[in-house]
């Protein structure tokens, strides 16, 4: 999986690199103990720095979605992601909130909300 940051987007960096790898998760390009790149080398990659990369990798050993090891080094969490609870249902809900009201707000009707939603389902599990 290769990551592709845009150093031009407001989109901070390391959101962007936790994004695509939970994404490669989803599409199962990453599974369960694969292997990542170092924080250094991640960041000389892609032309970062490494403290950066380290952000990303924290807030992703936060979550659950990997491991890092002194001797490993860092890997896709080996026992897979925790299954939704209600604490990340909550979480969901007031993230798709105000996605949901710009989109009322600019005439986006439900049916559209929910072909863009099932399209980027469908993408993710590899359906279309």
């Amino acid at each position: 999986m290769l990551l592709a940051v845009d150093l031009q987007s407001d989109e901070p960096i390391y959101t962007q690199i936790c994004d695509q790898i939970i994404e490669g998760m989803a599409k199962r390009e990453l599974l369960p103990g694969d292997k990542l790149p170092s924080v250094r080398s991640l960041g000389a990659d892609i032309g970062i720095n490494f403290h950066t990369v380290n952000k990303a990798y924290q807030i992703l050993k936060q979550g659950g979605f990997i491991q890092i090891h002194r001797q490993k080094g860092v890997v896709i969490h080996p026992d897979g992601v925790q299954k939704a609870d209600e604490q990340f249902l909550a979480k969901l809900q007031s993230k798709l909130k105000p996605l949901i009201a710009e989109s009322v707000v600019r005439s986006v009707t439900e049916e559209e909300w929910i072909k863009i939603s099932k399209a980027i389902f469908e993408d993710l599990k590899g359906l279309n």
